[in-house]
């Protein structure tokens, strides 16, 4: 009989926890505000907003530190009206979060007003979305990539792909619908993964020529269509710098807006040290080289603005720690001096 209570007790204080965790009330709340048109119309009028411009983030720099302001619902009517636009621009913001204590946050781009207008009234500046991330607060990361995605998914989703017709979003902006074939679209990710190789004593980084000049990074690649992530990472390994990936361990995942909406799936591969003879890809790269550790560890104390020499060259850098390539090469310093 004890036991019986026991477990009774156990199951109840469990879902006790659930029912008054604040994460679970929060995504509750969040789930509702997708699904309910009139009571995220309603949020709409209390929420906080971010704004963009031709899909780069608005930022204010206060002393050393770029801010990222969350605007009052008023605040935000009061720009609009500015330009003689109506409250129905507030619709065209898309839902992405809410604080614990259920301020929802949207994100609403203003690509079709004038931006030094918008610049000079907040004080602040419209910013690429990639410099932007690497001055922002690395809490604040994740909404700007995840707000962008949003909009420039709706942005590239207008018509249904099967009738051609119009598609029309929700309030929420989590989906779209074609009312004349019925189709829901919702938006989609594409899954990447992203490594770093080591031969055991060494880590290979490269460089696209998209890349800053001097940055280095991890090696990554999308995943083809009926691949395992083990089968994109020795595919892509051995595609882009000719070595044989013999190990993959996962490290963690990243959601990253570049070029669309992408799941970043980050790990670390070994390459056997008898085999480690570089033959890079020069279509995909435009460099590609092994590091030892102290020149790793040179080079995370290093940034843009620190990797330039006086004779004009460029001494190599690392993503910032907002990027999950950080993460992986951190991790593999760790690895190396425990």
């Amino acid at each position: 009989m004890a036991l019986i209570y026991q477990a009774v007790h156990r199951r109840a204080s469990s879902l006790l926890c659930r029912l008054h965790s604040t994460y679970v009330r929060k995504m509750r709340y969040l789930n509702e505000l997708r699904e309910n048109d009139n009571l995220c119309r309603q949020a709409q009028t209390s929420g906080t907003f971010y704004l963009f411009h031709n899909l780069s983030p608005f930022l204010r720099k206060v002393g050393m530190e770029y801010l990222v302001p969350q605007l009052s619902a008023a605040e935000t009517k009061r720009i609009l009206e500015k330009f003689k636009e109506t409250e129905q621009w507030i619709e065209k913001s898309v839902l992405i979060g809410c604080s614990d204590e259920h301020v929802p946050y949207f994100a609403l781009d203003l690509g079709a007003l004038e931006k030094s207008v918008i610049e000079s009234e907040l004080e602040g500046s419209f910013t690429d979305l990639r410099k932007a991330l690497f001055v922002v607060d690395e809490k604040d990361s994740p909404l700007l990539a995840s707000a962008q995605a949003l909009l420039r998914w709706h942005e590239s989703h207008q018509y249904c792909s099967k009738t051609g017709q119009p598609t029309h979003r929700n309030v929420a902006g989590s989906k779209r619908v074609c009312h004349a074939s019925g189709i829901i679209y919702y938006p989609q990710m594409s899954s990447v993964v992203i490594v770093l190789v080591s031969d055991g004593s060494r880590c290979l980084l490269v460089r696209q020529p998209s890349f800053p000049a001097g940055m280095f990074s991890a090696l990554s690649g999308f995943c083809d269509v009926g691949e395992t992530l083990e089968e994109t990472v020795r595919r892509e390994v051995a595609e882009e710098v000719g070595l044989e990936a013999q190990s993959f361990r996962y490290s963690a995942s990243q959601h990253w807006p570049f070029p669309s909406s992408c799941l970043m799936v980050a790990g670390h591969v070994l390459v056997r040290a008898e085999h480690a003879q570089v033959n890079m890809n020069s279509l995909e790269l435009e460099a590609a080289r092994w590091f030892d550790l102290e020149e790793v560890v040179q080079g995370l104390k290093r940034g843009p603005k620190t990797s330039k020499q006086e004779d004009g060259s460029i001494l190599p850098w690392f993503p910032p720690k907002q990027a999950i390539a950080h993460r992986l090469i951190q991790e593999w310093v760790k690895q190396q001096t425990s």
